[in-house]
């Protein structure tokens, strides 16, 4: 591949770049999708609460604006 881009041959020196890089191809590096879990950001675990967590209550919306 350099031999050949020396010589100024820079489309045999391109395939040959990609036929190296396809030997060196591994299948393993490949991640089956999993059913529903497709788009942005599925890679990343929801974050899991801790047990005996609950949702905090909303403010009364009566209360809102008022200063003492």
């Amino acid at each position: 591949m350099r031999a050949a881009a020396a010589a100024g041959a820079y489309e045999r020196a391109a395939k040959l770049r990609d036929e190296l890089r396809a030997l060196d191809y591994d299948p393993a590096e490949i991640h089956a999708q999993v059913p529903g879990a497709m788009g942005i950001g599925t890679q990343h675990p929801k974050p899991e609460r801790p047990a005996g967590w609950q949702k905090p209550r909303k403010p009364d919306p009566m209360t809102r604006g008022n200063k003492r």
